[in-house]
């Protein structure tokens, strides 16, 4: 249905899902400027905060996540202690201003602590940043889902769960390090159905080792008889060169650009065929679920979590490696759980690098936002006219339509969404960097 263009999708290009990018971050931004973002909220200001746990109980070759082996119970319950300190220490900062709507916890792999303490970690929360009415949400691992967490999950009344499925495929789990058999996912899905989970998601990928039409077809198929709200299949991004854990992957099992075309195509026919509304390219939900209505409506947002309905625009990390949010700052917090858990017992924000947003990143970020959230922007004149030449070969070839400011993706432009909004992008220079392939 998607014509390949190879030369539109040769220079690699970031996911935006903030702007300026990761890539832009420095170590001139840290625990001054978190602190001075944290006093300056505005009392009442809708607030989410997003909780990362770095820690998964098997680690598979192809993450790119910030994770590791959740196999020293010491190393793990120092480190929630720390997490614990963090969470007292900014609600001290931000007394009664925020207002917490809400909370959403990923990593690595959540369930991979045991369910008393992540129950004692929303109490924590709840209780020192006045949580009560928030909304949660978790990342799960199918493989470490039991019965305790599933009654945790229905006590907290989690209302929106992500379950990182992948593929079906045995010889391709195989390949990257991730067994779970149909059952198991089937079982997980019943479980959190019975907990009360109402909008549940898959994570599926492609462009996997061993990977072909056939395997995802029948990832697909799977996908649909068991009816998650929301799907999102992300192409597999190998960069073994900075994650050594993909070096166990063979090179030449992968499909090449080609292939992975195809297959993300492939996704987007059956995915809207079987009744999902498309987000972008490559998230797909039911028309019912929240993430579909915003779409809809136009008020799809796009944060550190991907495509989402949360219209805040303060999002607070906490954890080790995770990223605050605010229309001035962006600031991550230090990355290696050592060094964070040695901030924290020192009564420190954890803050140690990012950047200082400027009017014109808040004006490019917002292009490149409304660019991948409804497929169309309109531009100021005077960028409109600077893109325009680097827009051309995009309009010859059916991808885009545009007049003196607005530009608009076509059907066929879709795959190139990032591709097209990189444009706006005022840091990139043309070289590939460490961003993955925009398909």
């Amino acid at each position: 249905m998607w014509t390949y263009h190879p030369e539109l999708l040769g220079r690699a290009v970031p996911r935006y899902t903030s702007y300026p990018t990761a890539a832009e971050f420095h170590d001139g931004v840290g625990e001054a400027d978190m602190a001075a973002a944290l006093a300056e909220l505005p009392r009442g200001t809708p607030v989410s905060l997003y909780v990362h746990i770095p820690y998964c109980r098997e680690i598979c070759w192809y993450c790119g996540c910030n994770t590791g082996a959740a196999n020293r119970p010491g190393r793990l319950s120092a480190y929630l202690d720390a997490l614990e300190a963090e969470i007292d220490l900014v609600a001290s900062r931000l007394s009664d201003r925020a207002r917490v709507t809400r909370i959403a916890f990923g990593g690595g792999s959540p369930n991979a602590i045991s369910p008393w303490r992540f129950v004692q970690l929303v109490e924590r929360l709840v209780s020192r940043m006045a949580a009560a009415d928030a909304a949660l949400s978790i990342e799960l691992d199918p493989r470490a889902l039991d019965r305790p967490w599933l009654d945790a999950l229905a006590g907290l009344g989690v209302a929106s769960a992500s379950l990182g499925v992948q593929t079906f495929a045995p010889h391709v789990q195989a390949a990257i390090g991730r067994i779970q058999p149909p059952e198991m996912i089937s079982r997980a899905v019943e479980g959190l159905r019975a907990a009360g989970v109402r909008s549940l998601n898959f994570d599926l990928m492609y462009g996997l080792p061993n990977q072909g039409i056939a395997e995802l077809d029948d990832a697909l198929e799977r996908t649909v008889a068991l009816a998650p709200d929301r799907i999102a299949v992300f192409g597999y991004a190998h960069l073994p060169a900075l994650l050594p854990r993909q070096r166990r992957i063979d090179d030449d099992a992968l499909p090449d650009g080609h292939g992975r075309f195809e297959q993300a195509a492939r996704a987007y026919e059956r995915l809207a065929a079987a009744g999902y509304r498309p987000i972008g390219f490559d998230h797909f939900a039911r028309p019912g679920d929240p993430l579909a209505q915003a779409a809809a409506e136009g008020r799809l947002r796009r944060n550190f979590q991907g495509f989402t309905d949360d219209p805040c625009d303060h999002l607070i990390g906490l954890g080790a490696s995770a990223i605050s949010e605010f229309p001035g700052l962006l600031a991550q917090n230090e990355k290696m759980a050592g060094r964070y858990r040695m901030l924290l017992s020192a009564g420190r924000l954890p803050a140690r690098r990012g950047v200082r947003r400027t009017a014109e990143d808040r004006r490019r970020g917002a292009m490149i936002e409304r660019m991948l959230c409804d497929g169309a922007v309109e531009a100021d004149e005077a960028l409109a006219f600077a893109i325009r030449p680097a827009l051309e070969s995009a309009r010859a070839a059916g991808l885009v339509t545009f007049d003196e400011t607005r530009i608009s993706l076509t059907t066929d432009g879709l795959p190139y969404a990032r591709t097209i909004a990189s444009l706006f992008d005022a840091y990139r220079s043309g070289s590939a960097g460490t961003f993955s392939r925009a398909v």
